[in-house]
């Protein structure tokens, strides 16, 4: 930090466990990389490249490699694994894993429907090849699964060997976890955590309100997912208290 503030909640320290900020890229450029590495870098734990946009992105080697070097693991979002599965072609995926020297990937199931089962056997092969992320919850608006579904599927998942479960939202914040408005479904989010760690979930927050929600029901070292590369500063000054929105969650006048 460049001076000192008192009382100020501890983060955890990279390469982190919990405290993650998962950043989505929907098609940056190299020099629009550079910059946000610059500013946003230390603040950054891992980079989901949205959706299926590797497969257009040009210069992905390139692209890859900038955030590598910058210590920064990426992966490609779940959507491609499932255009990979949906067209019965999960060797070509892990080729493609492997051609690119992904040490991540993502599985989910939000665009195509699949037995829970075989989902999590595509989760217990890929961890012997990647690290395994994977994604609970439909991006289907009218798909609305039962807390107790949640929390079988997220266990399932974990059990099969996914490193953290991300509860999804859609990078619009209106989906899974939230309502069509973007409010948070409490009661979902609170039945999760009786049974769920919340340092294995990863929770979709792209929108500031419901930054703001998470950081205060859990704490400065929630992991927090789909956040926009201008906004990853923004959260930060959320996670410590100093934005408005969380200016006196962590403070103790006791302590100044």
């Amino acid at each position: 930090m460049n001076y000192l503030l008192k009382n100020i909640p501890e983060r955890s320290q990279k390469p982190r466990q919990h405290g993650l900020t998962m950043v989505m890229d929907k098609g940056l450029s190299i020099r629009q990389i550079e910059d946000f590495l610059e500013v946003a870098g230390p603040h950054t734990d891992i980079v989901k490249l949205g959706w299926s946009t590797s497969f257009v992105t040009p210069n992905l080697d390139k692209k890859l490699k900038i955030y590598r070097d910058a210590g920064i693991p990426v992966y490609f979002g779940g959507t491609l694994f499932e255009a990979f599965i949906i067209r019965n072609q999960f060797d070509d995926y892990r080729r493609v894993l492997d051609k690119y020297g992904m040490e991540y990937a993502e599985v989910s199931d939000g665009s195509i429907t699949i037995e829970h089962e075989e989902k999590c056997s595509y989760i217990s092969k890929l961890k012997e090849q990647v690290t395994v992320i994977s994604e609970v919850g439909s991006k289907d608006a009218a798909k609305i699964l039962a807390p107790y579904k949640w929390i079988a599927l997220m266990k399932a998942e974990i059990e099969a060997g996914s490193w953290k479960v991300i509860a999804e939202a859609r990078e619009s914040g209106n989906v899974g976890i939230y309502r069509d408005s973007g409010e948070v479904r409490q009661g979902l989010v609170d039945e999760i955590l009786t049974q769920i760690p919340e340092e294995t979930i990863i929770w979709e927050a792209p929108q500031k309100a419901q930054q703001v929600w998470f950081i205060k029901l859990i704490g400065t070292n929630i992991n927090l997912g789909n956040i926009a590369p201008a906004d990853v500063i923004p959260v930060e000054t959320l996670r410590l208290g100093l934005r408005s929105d969380t200016f006196d969650h962590f403070l103790d006048l006791k302590q100044v």
